[in-house]
């Protein structure tokens, strides 16, 4: 029987893992966007870091 607390343990991995694939694809679009020699493919991976950080509350957009 899995207990509660191995449970709980698995789900922090996974969120872990989670938080760290989501910060990868994060650095990887903000490098396109600053590095990329295109500026149509610069907006496009601007537009779309902008989507990917979007955040709700005071002082948003």
């Amino acid at each position: 029987m899995i207990s509660l607390l191995d449970e709980a343990a698995g789900a922090a991995a996974l969120t872990a893992a989670a938080g760290a694939l989501y910060s990868l694809l994060l650095a990887a679009v903000a490098l396109t966007s600053v590095l990329s020699r295109s500026a149509a493919r610069r907006r496009d991976a601007r537009e779309t870091l902008r989507i990917l950080v979007w955040r709700r509350g005071p002082g948003a957009e």
